[in-house]
């Protein structure tokens, strides 16, 4: 007879592609305008316990007042994590979160440590994919919201908040990846060649695919920055959003440092602003790849991230490379 775990789970696959019929004509849900973030939206699960540090000052320039809507606030009690994979996704990716879970973020990989890996999203505003979610949750209890919109402008809310789950929930893990939810990850080259498990834990570390670059004033294009947002010419040293790694005690300074730093919308370059108040420079590792490449064996087993990685070719490639483990190149 099939389990329980098993009738959720195809019942949510089923709902999933409902509701994702009678919404492919919706509307467009981008809420930010004129520079301004998103306020957050009407709750309709009703929010946990939030717990809040102790030794923040007040008058915050960025409070960050969002309560979680749905948390997994024991996830690290019983056994702690050496690593946090949080990954950030949107409503209708329920099949490439189904493709994580199943591949290269599956939390039973690995006997000798313990992963863990979460689902960030803000809430929607269409009902109906926020009930999906809930939905998915209650199976998996991989998923963490906030009650901001849940929008491209509000990529930032949704990293710290995967900052602040780190550092209130699971701050005895040792290390934390951010991600999306498009990326595969050779985790044998991020857990066992660079964090290496058996060594001493990094402070103060962070690394992934360093950008030095500068604003782009032109308003057509995607990673517009008003000079009314960021007056200067030069962006600081940061890590492209789509993967990067870092040792666990950053995850609050930065969380504390966003309280008191002015938002911007482009998450990667904010991340990296904090980190300069703060002192921390990325380490460049040329392992993390922000764009999408050909799949070959002996290539993907080079690297740690790649880019645009569709549900379909990640079981693929994630399939191939397990099964061909004893080949050499």
């Amino acid at each position: 007879m099939p389990s329980k775990v098993s009738c959720l789970y195809v019942l949510t696959v089923v709902c999933w592609a409902s509701a994702l019929w009678y919404l492919s004509l919706s509307r467009p849900t981008s809420s930010y305008v004129s520079g301004q973030f998103s306020l957050p939206i009407r709750k309709t699960v009703k929010s946990l316990k939030n717990t809040t540090f102790n030794n923040i000052r007040t008058r915050s320039l960025n409070p960050h007042a969002f309560d979680f809507v749905i948390n997994e606030p024991k996830k690290c009690e019983t056994n702690t994590p050496f690593l946090v994979i949080l990954i950030s996704t949107t409503h209708k990716e329920f099949d490439a979160r189904q493709a994580i879970r199943e591949t290269w973020g599956d939390e039973s990989t690995y006997s000798d440590i313990r992963i863990i890996t979460l689902f960030l999203l803000g809430r929607n505003t269409d009902a109906v994919l926020n009930q999906m979610v809930e939905q998915e949750s209650q199976i998996f209890h991989d998923i963490v919201v906030e009650d901001f919109i849940d929008s491209y402008h509000n990529l930032t809310l949704k990293t710290l908040m995967g900052m602040r789950w780190v550092a209130t929930f699971c701050s005895q893990a040792q290390y934390v990846m951010k991600t999306d939810s498009d990326i595969f990850v050779n985790m044998d080259n991020l857990v066992y060649k660079l964090l290496k498990p058996m060594t001493k834990p990094k402070r103060r570390y962070f690394t992934g695919y360093v950008i030095n670059g500068g604003p782009i004033r032109d308003m057509r294009s995607k990673w517009y920055m008003p000079r009314d947002l960021y007056p200067e010419a030069k962006y600081p040293p940061f890590c492209s959003g789509t993967g990067y790694v870092f040792s666990v005690d950053v995850a609050e300074l930065i969380y504390k440092t966003s309280l008191h730093t002015r938002l911007l919308h482009l998450e990667d370059v904010y991340v990296g602003l904090c980190l300069r108040k703060l002192g921390i420079h990325p380490y460049q590792n040329s392992g993390f790849n922000h764009w999408k490449m050909a799949y070959s064996l002996c290539r993907y087993r080079r690297v740690i991230t790649v880019h645009q990685i569709s549900p379909e070719e990640m079981h693929r490639i994630w399939n191939d490379m397990s099964s061909k483990k004893h080949l050499r190149c």
